[in-house]
């Protein structure tokens, strides 16, 4: 007959501790988390923190490790909670025994992040203890109750966020607009969340608009403003390109603003994604203090546009590139450095196609930099000379030349003319719907309506776009005039800032014909 023999156990099952007459302290450690910064949420933070510091302190058996905690932070991802991984972290090192916290909810929203953690800690011997569930891991039943809990704190946390989205949504449909940042160059944000206008900056924002339509780069304008010792929004000295496109692109500058352009695609990441059209977005208009005037900031999208359409042949670094054009084969001149090794080393401009084998040798000369800019200063020199009658002329031409007020009621006409054909063709279909007709009638109705329609949204088209470009070439004159006029005495030698701000382009004929084309439209050969 076989005998059996009892071993008994000498370690505690849940706590791993050997079993003998002295039992050592479990080492205890508390987690209190909220998720907001708001004064109320601050004070139940401040609470949870006392209470579970009195609570362990108070029990006999258990030794006070410390409290852990997490404040405005997010209870759906653990990721960004430093309190919490600094507390598993030093439970997976054997510093702690137990850890107690209010609920399932305030350790973790999401149920993988939650049943994750607690059987990490679990191997690792550690027990955590849900006050308000009253719920421990180390029981039978503790992880059931715990996956349950955590699918509801979840479900919890995404009806929240729908919510949320909902009421974001709605306020973004009433035109309620908010500021995400605190520190937004060139406004501030009032006391009820509005945009106010900060002076000082705003002198700024200007002058970057006024760089670029110069011609400036969005690199050459942040080199520019470091080189005067601009200082950007956050404090830094060093100024991005991208920064400067973000600053020109910004329809806040015109007082507009466009709502929703990032959304929460997933609210357990709470990760922001570029709103490609997949939820609705929504522009204010005339929402807040301009710093730009509309016109000056639809001519710098426009000319964005145009660079980027030209980005080949306006690629180079050079203040010339892309600007000088060649009158004999239309080509486009570019830089060629001679002698680059020795002291005779000198920038010669010449034209691109000149022994390109598509063209017979271009006649066109080669013109160094130097000659560039001496023709530059004699043209400008001219245009100086006839400054008061060129400011006089505009004054004279500009409410003829640039009036849009028979292009607007020609387009108020074919807008009204619009709704007049869809409403036929609504008419129509209720009519086909209701009664017996001719389908083939019905049908040939139908297309000339939708011809009709065609044609006049191809008017309204054509007539938008003339009247935009009559407003640029207005824009970009008066921009013209107004570099024109501070200009009060003749050029003796050549500058960057007269080249960006008063020309387009020039054009080489000859080595003493070259002609200047100027953003009034005016063409003066030096």
């Amino acid at each position: 007959m076989r005998a059996i023999r009892v071993i008994p156990a000498t370690r505690d099952l849940s706590t791993g501790q050997q079993n003998n007459h002295f039992t050592p302290k479990r080492r205890v450690a508390g987690y209190a988390r909220v998720s907001t910064d708001s004064d109320d949420q601050y004070a139940s933070y401040e609470a949870q923190v006392d209470y579970y510091t009195t609570m362990i302190k108070a029990n006999t058996e258990w030794e006070f490790v410390g409290i852990y905690t997490d404040e405005g932070i997010s209870g759906t991802s653990t990721t960004k909670r430093e309190g919490f991984n600094r507390m598993i972290a030093d439970a997976l090192a054997g510093k702690i025994d137990l850890i107690v916290t209010k609920s399932v909810s305030r350790f973790a929203r999401n149920t993988v992040d939650s049943l994750s953690t607690i059987r990490k800690l679990k191997e690792h011997k550690v027990e955590v203890y849900f006050e308000k569930e009253s719920i421990k891991t180390f029981d039978s039943k503790g992880e059931l109750l715990i996956t349950i809990m955590s699918s509801l704190a979840q479900e919890e946390s995404r009806s929240i966020s729908e919510n949320v989205k909902w009421g974001r949504r709605k306020r973004f449909a009433d035109g309620q607009v908010t500021v995400p940042f605190t520190r937004f160059l060139g406004y501030d944000k009032g006391p009820d969340g509005t945009l106010v206008v900060n002076a000082e900056q705003a002198k700024l924002v200007r002058y970057i608009f006024s760089l670029f339509l110069q011609g400036l780069t969005f690199h050459g304008i942040a080199k520019r403003l470091e080189s005067e010792g601009y200082i950007t929004v956050t404090g830094k000295s060093v100024w991005h390109s991208s920064t400067i496109h973000q600053v020109l692109t910004n329809v806040k500058y015109k007082g507009d603003a466009l709502l929703q352009k990032y959304y929460i695609a997933d609210f357990l990441t709470k990760k922001p994604v570029v709103n490609n059209g997949e939820v609705p977005q929504y522009y204010v208009e005339k929402n807040h203090e301009a710093i730009i005037a509309p016109e000056v900031f639809d001519l710098v999208q426009k000319e964005i546009k145009h660079r980027k359409e030209n980005a080949e042949t306006m690629k180079g670094k050079h203040l010339f590139s892309g600007r000088i054009r060649c009158g004999h084969c239309g080509g486009t001149y570019g830089p060629k450095v001679w002698h680059s090794k020795d002291r005779y080393r000198k920038v010669i401009w010449q034209c691109n196609e000149k022994y390109a084998e598509r063209h017979n040798t271009c006649t066109a000369p080669n013109l160094s930099e130097a000659e560039l800019q001496q023709l530059f200063v004699k043209a400008v020199n001219k245009l100086v000379h006839d400054k008061d009658e060129i400011i006089r002329n505009f004054k004279t031409i500009k409410d003829s030349v640039f009036d849009s007020s028979d292009d607007e009621s020609n387009l108020r006409s074919l807008v009204a003319e619009r709704l007049e054909i869809i409403s036929g063709m609504d008419r129509l279909t209720t009519e086909n719907a209701s009664t017996a007709m001719d389908q083939q009638v019905y049908q040939e109705r139908y297309e000339r309506l939708t011809d009709r329609y065609r044609g006049v949204e191809a008017r309204i088209s054509a007539l938008n776009q003339m009247m935009q470009d009559r407003l640029f070439r207005k824009t970009k004159t008066e921009l013209f005039l107004k570099s024109l006029r501070k200009q009060e005495s003749m050029v003796t030698e050549f500058s960057e800032l007269l080249w960006h701000s008063l020309a387009d382009q020039a054009e080489v004929h000859g080595k003493d014909d070259v002609r200047f084309t100027f953003k009034n439209g005016m063409e003066i050969r030096a």
